[in-house]
């Protein structure tokens, strides 16, 4: 064995491992090598190359390294690269007191690129740890040893790819800290801010529309909601053009709530209010994947765009009853003051629709009913083009965040029928993440692939889950990524 450091971590396949428990004979050199560690972690630990399954132990004698962390990748013909992420996210959790480590794993198809990006995603995003609104103790205890080199073995030189890498993780870790980050410190005008820091790092162009500026675009449907918060509405414009002539021309739109109450609607008990802060997972994810394809740089213009706002309750909040208009012309009969995001949103997308672009894709942490529909680890979305949608899901499939495609059922359009104006802002229960949809296809006329992808479910997790982390996930940055550069 060539590899001397602190740590190896190797991937084992089920076959890897004889039924008597016993290394096929390709380990069993690197098992001599390292006195018998590796087949006395297997044993010990009735250890079977399962997936989600590991071993860490320590190594002592004279072996090259100090520990040996084993994760099981399943049978060799479902390797995935999801498996493969989840996989080196194990291997960072038990490599603690490394300071040098080498990780071994199988390439995927023979694609040492798409494994070594797999493998460096899973386990920076396992790493990542936000402690930015901790105070240090002082009985805390010293920090062990810090993990200052990791090398991938048997790849290749994969440099480059390890780069693309961190930058896609860069996005992601963004857009958890935003999620993450309390209402107090993260409010429009602190958003507003982190997309000006993210075109002065990266070179992008940056349109904030302050609320007169708004005003005089039309956007009822935002500002009514923006009405009750004493801090202002930002509507935010971040763009990224190549240096090289785009072969399309693409928009993100994200729901940006900072925080919601329900407005007059007001949240109750036990209806999970004070983790409203996430309800701008959506913007969190447009800003996350802008700083990750700024740095990537592939021939697509991108427009990020979100309508950042609060969603509060004060006497000059809009009430269930009122009637606003949107940006197109469009009426809004608003029967819920908790159904704010899809307002936002309306205005949102109308502006992106009149940018001339070949495809729009919103995200939102839009409704409940998504949840009930797909639980907590699936998004649903929904497009009026088969080709975007494709395209979506193929870039979900290979970041590994899951997604189902739902119906735009237009007869479902009637529950939201207002007799006194064009629509209403919610419509029955049942369907809910439909008619939701449906509302916001009414503002996106002329862009000829629009699709609308709730993340309710998987912005926020309730306990950890391979490399994502409990509370915020940064879901939807790579999904982006990956369609954008597609």
């Amino acid at each position: 064995m060539d590899w001397t450091g602190d740590g190896l971590a190797l991937g084992l396949f089920e076959a890897d491992i004889q039924e008597d428990g016993s290394l096929v004979e390709a380990y069993q050199a690197l098992d001599k090598a390292l006195e018998g560690a590796l087949s006395d972690a297997i044993a010990d630990a009735e250890f079977k190359g399962k997936p989600d399954s590991s071993v860490a132990i320590r190594v002592g004698g004279q072996a090259a390294v100090k520990k040996l962390i084993v994760v099981g990748l399943g049978k060799s013909e479902s390797l995935t690269l999801e498996t493969l992420r989840r996989g080196a996210a194990a291997i960072a959790k038990a490599s603690q007191r490394c300071k040098t480590l080498g990780i071994q794993m199988p390439a995927i198809a023979e694609d040492s690129a798409a494994t070594a990006q797999a493998v460096v995603e899973g386990f920076e995003l396992a790493s990542h740890k936000d402690t930015r609104f901790k105070s240090k103790q002082e009985d805390e205890e010293e920090t062990p040893d810090v993990l200052t080199q990791v090398t991938l073995l048997g790849l290749g030189d994969q440099a480059s790819t390890i780069v693309k890498a961190q930058q896609i993780v860069s996005g992601v870790i963004l857009a958890r800290e935003m999620v993450a980050a309390p209402p107090n410190d993260m409010d429009p005008i602190a958003m507003a801010n982190l997309a000006q820091a993210i075109a002065d790092d990266h070179g992008l162009k940056l349109d904030i529309l302050e609320k007169d500026a708004c005003e005089a675009l039309g956007m009822g449907a935002f500002l009514g909601v923006a009405k009750a918060s004493d801090l202002p509405p930002k509507f935010i414009h971040l763009v990224y053009e190549p240096s090289q002539p785009a072969r399309k021309k693409l928009a993100i739109v994200g729901k940006g709530l900072t925080f919601d109450s329900g407005g007059l609607n007001l949240k109750g008990p036990g209806s999970g209010i004070e983790t409203m802060k996430m309800d701008m997972g959506g913007a969190a994810a447009t800003l996350g994947a802008a700083k990750a394809i700024a740095q990537l740089k592939p021939d697509v213009e991108v427009h990020f765009i979100s309508a950042a706002t609060e969603n509060m309750i004060s006497g000059h909040a809009m009430r269930p009853g009122d009637i606003l208009t949107a940006s197109n012309g469009k009426t809004i009969e608003v029967n819920n003051t908790d159904a704010e995001g899809r307002l936002t949103l309306a205005d949102a997308l109308v502006y992106a629709d009149k940018l001339g672009v070949d495809a729009i894709v919103d995200l939102a942490t839009l409704t409940g009913a998504c949840i009930v529909a797909l639980g907590g680890n699936i998004a649903g979305f929904w497009s009026i083009d088969d080709d975007l949608a494709a395209s979506l899901k193929s870039a979900a499939d290979s970041a590994g965040e899951k997604v189902w495609q739902m119906p735009l059922e237009a007869k479902y359009f009637d529950g939201i029928k207002s007799p006194i104006a064009d629509m209403k802002n919610t419509g029955p229960r049942a369907g809910g993440s439909i008619t939701a949809a449906l509302f916001l296809k009414e503002f996106v006329k002329d862009t000829p692939a629009w699709a609308h992808i709730d993340i309710a479910g998987p912005t926020w997790a309730d306990k950890e889950n391979g490399y994502s982390p409990s509370g915020a996930t940064g879901y939807g940055v790579r999904t982006l990524v990956n369609w954008v550069v597609s």
